[in-house]
């Protein structure tokens, strides 16, 4: 069982020197994860960096941009002749320079939990463009075909870290999810999102490992919590009071053993005027006006602490004060 207050972090640091940032992790946080890496290169960033080995995606490299792009049918074809349950795609180090540099320099350690992350179905295949411009999300085909290569992803990537963990997590990062139901998204169904999380979530509970999302938005949260996950890791910094729309979903969804990740360590320039005894009064503050509708018990029993997204946006001086009041909030509570 997770412990409760117990520390972690979201995908992405501001660092470009990958061991650099692997150090940190290590130091900063009770759950280690290996460190994204978008400003070491584009193809670190959310989309590409899952796209590797998948079919149809064309990557453009003088303008640092990817997009899947049809032609003849063999690619297809041939990715649906090698695929099964059992599939499993790499992601090389030319794609996460991070995650190579963590497996190096933790050889040989062994530590109760680790997290790794995935690119969400919803916004791998909502922010991966055709060639006419258009999500792929909108080719039912692809849709499926990009579902089927991120839990080949989700596959390799659990494999990996359980050689070094005793209890692996796997975040599903659905940043898109604040935007579904907005005018930009209206012809995304909630049935379809649901599936497509749902087997997601469910391929990686199937390899054993734990299954969070990660959104750092206002957004459907019965939605997110009926797709099994067990973690739920929302930017209570900003949005908490939203989860207190649905205090009959976040009861159950606790009492079924479900965890809510706060991520109350902000990552936009709010950091700046932050301090350890003000994230403290805030975080008091929303546990306070939360346990009005849903038992105190019940949140502080199942409970982690994350900043309320990647730290990338920020400079490294930053996301390490990020890590630092994350810490220094698990020091004042547990």
């Amino acid at each position: 069982m997770l412990k409760p207050y117990a520390t972690t972090g979201i995908g992405s640091l501001p660092h470009t020197d990958p061991e650099e940032a692997v150090n940190i992790v290590l130091s900063s946080f009770d759950i280690p994860f290996w460190p994204q890496l978008p400003k070491l290169s584009f193809l670190e960033q959310m989309i590409p960096q899952y796209s590797e080995g998948l079919p149809l995606i064309r990557v453009d490299w003088q303008k640092n941009s990817i997009m899947s792009e049809r032609g003849p049918t063999e690619e297809l074809e041939r990715f649906y002749e090698s695929y099964n349950e059992k599939t499993r795609i790499a992601i090389s180090e030319e794609y996460a320079q991070g995650l190579h540099a963590f497996l190096r320099l933790t050889k040989g350690r062994r530590f109760d939990y680790l997290k790794g992350h995935v690119t969400g179905p919803l916004t791998f295949t909502l922010g991966l463009n055709d060639a006419t411009g258009k999500p792929v999300y909108y080719d039912e085909e692809l849709r499926e075909v990009y579902l089927m290569g991120l839990k080949a992803k989700a596959r390799w990537q659990i494999d990996l870290l359980k050689s070094r963990a005793g209890q692996v997590i796997i975040f599903v990062d659905e940043p898109v999810a604040s935007a579904l139901g907005s005018m930009t998204y209206l012809t995304v169904s909630s049935g379809e999102a649901l599936r497509l999380l749902t087997e997601m979530v469910s391929e990686i509970k199937a390899q054993g490992a734990i299954a969070g999302i990660h959104c750092c938005g206002r957004a459907d949260w019965p939605l997110l919590m009926e797709s099994g996950i067990e973690i739920l890791n929302f930017d209570a910094y900003e949005f908490s009071d939203t989860l207190g729309i649905y205090p009959a979903e976040v009861k159950r969804f606790l009492e079924g053993g479900g965890t809510l990740a706060w991520g109350i360590i902000p990552t936009t320039e709010a950091i700046t005027g932050e301090t350890e005894e003000s994230i403290y009064r805030l975080f008091m503050e929303k546990m306070d006006r939360l346990s009005q509708t849903v038992p105190e018990t019940l949140l502080k029993e199942r409970i982690l602490l994350t900043p309320s997204c990647g730290t990338a946006s920020r400079n490294k001086e930053e996301a390490i004060k990020i890590f630092q009041l994350l810490s220094r909030l698990k020091e004042a509570l547990a």
